[in-house]
């Protein structure tokens, strides 16, 4: 896939993640969890590009293709946080609120519980891909209700703060940040790294 491809469906794929990443920020709740759903079954119905879709699934020499996904991913997020800024709920207010929560618990247990948002989200696109979206339905809302963090969803997050907060906090967010897209990876890809032979399938 070229360049230009691999941007369009990216971006798109974070403007998906973006608008249901607003709805749980207007609904902070199992129902605004399970609403998060609609951004991943669009991305696995239209066949989008996403970080930790497509984590699990690469092969060797496609590393720098997954982190330029992620590049475009957040860009799209960001696109939808504009919107967001836009909205007289108080989304920035809740999303501080999920930003402060994930950086009082530091980057090294953040990390450990992104792994199992990246083995839940290999999972359910594996089912998907096979038209069985039951797992996506269930394990969305399962790991936004564990906390584990999603890097695409908490890159809208982020992107909807106050500026000051962000300012503020920059190197942690970022070190935070690094350490959740890691633990996504491990987590996507856990299921090869227990059981080798599903490489060759």
């Amino acid at each position: 896939m070229e360049i230009k491809d691999i941007a369009r469906s990216s971006t798109l794929s974070g403007i998906c993640i973006g608008i249901a990443g607003f709805g749980y920020l207007a609904e902070k709740s199992i129902i605004g969890a399970v609403l998060f759903s609609f951004g991943l079954l669009t991305v696995v119905h239209y066949g989008l590009k996403l970080y930790t879709g497509t984590a699990g699934f690469i092969k060797k020499g496609e590393v720098g293709q997954l982190f330029l996904i992620l590049l475009f991913n957040i860009i799209g997020c960001g696109l939808v946080g504009l919107m967001a800024r836009c909205s007289p709920m108080p989304l920035q207010d809740t999303a501080q609120g999920i930003l402060e929560g994930r950086l009082s618990i530091g980057p090294l247990r953040g990390a450990i519980l992104a792994i199992g948002c990246g083995f839940i989200m290999t999972t359910a696109v594996t089912f998907a891909r096979q038209g069985k979206n039951l797992p996506l339905l269930f394990g969305v809302p399962l790991f936004i209700m564990c906390g584990f963090p999603h890097c695409v969803a908490d890159a809208f997050y982020y992107l909807c703060v106050p500026l000051e907060f962000i300012k503020t906090n920059i190197m942690d967010i970022l070190i935070f940040y690094i350490s959740i897209v890691f633990g996504n990876f491990i987590g996507c890809n856990l299921y090869r790294i227990v059981i080798p032979q599903a490489q060759k399938k």
